[in-house]
């Protein structure tokens, strides 16, 4: 007779995760590190009981806003390679829906985070109760519904055995390399806290470990013979590089053959910076030596990587008319995006076996020294930009440059939104896998301090730096609270430009006035004093304001010395940015407009489509 053990449905939820186990580096660990919580009538009761009755056994960490909680929680995934994650939980109604956009940065980012939205009841007996979404054609929708479309997996739990197999289907999808990114399990808050006989083997340990597909036969030789033939090739490492641990693989096998590697903004960090072969970030946020080899390439082996616009220069950037990519990727839809030939393998598993089908093939000498060229030219060209200057207002790509003299190999730089990513992109010198967090799947504003602290707990070891604009600081800051609740160290510099100074600057070069993106050009009776010291501190930050780049230096060598949370705030120029390296970026331009500088630049505009290059 099968054993049973009765439990309401989020006691026995909350016990199958604490069983779900993860071995790395020949240790066995929890894969869920805790569940960030934020209570109300649709989950204090139900919910919140069990996870009061396994607080020793799966944690719980109380946030300040939902959307801000998820962020930490992705932050977490991706510092942690999809190996451990976390589970965050929110009443029905706003707290649900708060969610939605941190989901949707899972879902692009591919990234695993579980979902527990409470919900409404599911016997209907008390509807409409408070915070319920009403649809007049279907009984059946609730605000949760928002969240289908952001989520890998999607279950409304209805009825308490249902947990059984919707709690497998979400392991299988959260820990799956292909199919890895958001699950959402709404939990109807009458079903919480129903009792069932579940199965004792549900609450039996499990460990996950990852899966390593291997090539396809078939694929393997096709993508072998074409990268076998190249004359100009060129590797793309994208997050999937990461994610596999694959960065030492791919490093063996670059150097093997000469292979010069270009980075995306989630690939950065393969390869250290200063390794021969890697000529640094691709694309429109690219340096002149990785854009010059890419519109070269004539064979581009694209690993682990979506190949997003930012990417490509929106489909111009690989300009080589016989140009063909390999798309190296766990994931078959975006192994054959564009016309590649797909090589559908974990990065790690389908590198070793690309090396054996290679042979000895390799990189032509004429284009070895075009790497070693295109690599020296670069150095001193990124290094006059962030180099310290006496202007009056420093830019972005100088306070990177005081950041990176005050940091050691091993720190970890965090970033998300606006213009900070750009500089970030080609500047930063990354030392160590992982040194370099971006959010820029879904270049989500607010992320940043929210994705420092997820970074920070799951690095303890790690000294994190988060970069943030004064925009996405007054968007979201409410996780400084929670981190200095929690214990957890790392840096904020606050770089104050008074406005969205990234898109004032994209709307002033798309022909556009400056207008409502900086403070001063924004509808207004007077201009806000906006005190971002007070402000940090009041949440608990050790906080000041320096008063220029070795002031800032200055500050942050006392940041290292101090646990807890410390902002530096510093006044910056909204215009400057570096005008080095960089592709074209597709964004429309009106075709009529009163204002000759729009017609100017649509005329730009419509040179540079020219060059896209969709489905040859």
């Amino acid at each position: 007779m099968t054993a049973t053990i009765r439990l309401t449905m989020a006691q026995a939820l909350v016990r199958a995760m604490a069983a779900q186990t993860v071995e790395i580096d020949g240790a066995t660990t929890s894969v869920f590190a805790g569940v960030w919580a934020i209570f109300g009538h649709g989950n204090v009761a139900g919910l919140g009981e069990a996870l009061y009755g396994a607080r020793d056994s799966l944690p719980t960490f109380r946030a300040h806003n939902e959307q801000a909680m998820a962020h930490a929680a992705v932050a977490f995934a991706k510092a942690s390679r999809r190996r451990r994650m976390m589970a965050c939980a929110t009443s029905i109604g706003p707290g649900a829906t708060n969610m939605v956009t941190a989901a949707a940065v899972a879902h692009v980012n591919r990234l695993p985070v579980l979902l527990l939205p409470g919900d409404v009841f599911a016997s209907r007996r008390p509807d409409p109760v408070l915070q319920q979404i009403e649809s007049f054609s279907d009984a059946t929708v609730s605000a949760n519904d928002c969240l289908r479309p952001v989520s890998r997996y999607f279950d409304r739990l209805t009825r308490p055995e249902q947990l059984i197999p919707a709690f497998e289907r979400a392991m299988a999808v959260l820990t799956d390399p292909a199919e890895c990114g958001p699950v959402t399990l709404a939990l109807c808050q009458d079903v919480q806290t129903e009792a069932y006989d579940y199965p004792a083997s549900l609450f039996e340990e499990r460990v996950w470990t990852s899966r390593r597909s291997r090539p396809d036969a078939s694929e393997l030789r096709s993508a072998a013979a074409l990268l076998a033939k190249a004359e100009k090739p060129l590797v793309i490492a994208g997050g999937g590089v990461l994610y596999s641990e694959a960065e030492e693989r791919l490093r063996a096998f670059c150097e093997a053959r000469g292979y010069p590697v270009v980075e995306t903004q989630a690939g950065k960090s393969s390869l250290p910076d200063d390794h021969a072969l890697n000529l640094g970030a691709v694309g429109v946020t690219g340096t002149g030596a990785a854009n010059a080899l890419a519109e070269e390439a004539d064979v581009i082996l694209a690993v682990g990587t979506r190949l997003q616009d930012f990417t490509t220069g929106s489909w111009s950037l690989f300009r080589n008319p016989a140009r063909r990519i390999i798309g190296l990727n766990a994931q078959p839809f975006d192994a054959g995006k564009h016309r590649a030939q797909p090589l559908v393998a974990d990065a790690q598993a389908g590198l070793d076996d690309l090396d054996v089908a290679l042979g000895r093939a390799g990189s032509p000498p004429a284009w070895r020294e075009r790497i070693a060229a295109e690599k020296a030219a670069w150095a001193p060209t990124a290094a006059r930009y962030t180099q310290a200057s006496n202007a009056d207002l420093p830019s972005d790509a100088q306070v990177i440059g005081a950041v990176q003299r005050t940091s050691e190999r091993s720190d970890v730089v965090v970033c998300a939104a606006g213009g900070l990513p750009g500089e970030l992109h080609k500047l930063w010198r990354a030392g160590a896998p992982g040194g370099y967090h971006m959010e820029y799947g879904y270049s989500c504003m607010g992320y940043e301090i929210a994705g420092g602290l997820g970074v920070a707990m799951a690095l303890p070891d790690r000294r994190v730096t988060v970069m943030v604009g004064d925009g996405s600081y007054l968007m979201m800051n409410s996780e400084i609270a929670s981190a200095v609740m929690l214990g957890v160290s790392f840096t904020i510099v606050i770089l104050d430009n008074r406005g969205f100074g990234c898109i004032n600057r994209l709307q002033r070069a798309t022909g556009g006035a400056s207008f409502n993106n900086l403070l001063a050009d924004a509808r207004h009776e007077r201009l806000p004093a906006i005190d971002f010291v007070a402000h940090a501190a009041s949440l608990g930050a050790a906080a000041e304001k320096v008063d220029g780049l070795s002031s800032l230096e200055e500050a942050l060598r006392r940041a290292r010395g101090r646990s807890g949370v410390s902002a530096i705030v510093i006044d910056t120029d909204p215009l400057a940015s570096t005008d080095a390296g960089g592709h074209w970026w597709d964004v429309a331009v009106p075709e009529v407009s009163d204002r000759a500088e729009v017609r100017d630049a649509r005329a730009r505009y419509e040179e540079a489509l020219r060059d896209q290059r969709i489905g040859d």
